[in-house]
């Protein structure tokens, strides 16, 4: 299994492209909201504008919170990041699809930064393993910092493709797009914060471990 050729100026670009694509309906919902509220005199319609531009505001701010630990500096180097943040994090970012749900198991504890990134982009792949929606079930264990961590993505239609198992794992030789540099780049975490990753597919379940 090969690595796929990716310079860091390219993989900068596909992760930034990444993060506009997650960001941009709710941004754009937030505009058409305005949209109403100018041209909109009845009164309903412009309650209807202002829930619009709530709701896509906190998916917005959720989504970019969310980026900003999974591929943001996260402080200096040598930095680490309080799960008790992490889980606030995701719980709110996975809140955002309206069909999903997280379930966290554990410590108040801080983790080096890589470590606490690896844990939240395999939240962020349990959430892409479950099209249909479902539960994301985080389980830390261990004594920090020397911890490991499984998630679980529990629903109809979970599943596991080779594309992402593959990158996860490293590289397949596939071409990198917006859409499959999150596994890439978990690989990348990984071996960063001195880990390795799995993944398996069961009947109704995907399975992610670092350890």
């Amino acid at each position: 299994m090969t690595e796929p050729a990716i310079s860091d100026l390219e993989l900068a670009a596909l992760v930034s492209s990444r993060i506009c694509h997650d960001i941009i309906n709710p941004v754009a919902a937030i505009a058409n909201g305005l949209e109403m509220l100018d041209e909109e005199q009845d009164a309903s319609m412009r309650d209807a504008a202002f829930d619009l531009i709530r709701k896509s505001a906190s998916q917005a701010s959720a989504k970019l919170q969310f980026a900003r630990l999974v591929f943001g500096a996260a402080g200096s180097a040598g930095a680490e990041i309080d799960l008790r943040d992490a889980e606030k994090v995701a719980r709110e970012f996975v809140l955002t699809t309206g069909k999903h749900q997280l379930v966290w198991e554990g410590p108040a504890a801080t983790l080096p930064k890589n470590k606490a990134k690896l844990l939240l982009n395999l939240v962020a792949l349990g959430i892409l393993a479950l099209p249909r929606g479902g539960t994301i079930a985080v389980a830390i264990t261990g004594t920090p910092p020397e911890v490991g961590f499984t998630v679980r993505a529990r629903g109809e239609a979970a599943r596991l493709n080779d594309q992402v198992k593959g990158l996860l794992l490293g590289g397949n030789g596939v071409a990198l797009d917006a859409h499959s540099i999150q596994p890439y780049y978990a690989s990348r975490v990984a071996a960063a914060s001195g880990m390795t990753v799995s993944a398996e597919a069961r009947d109704g379940e995907v399975e992610f471990k670092g350890a």
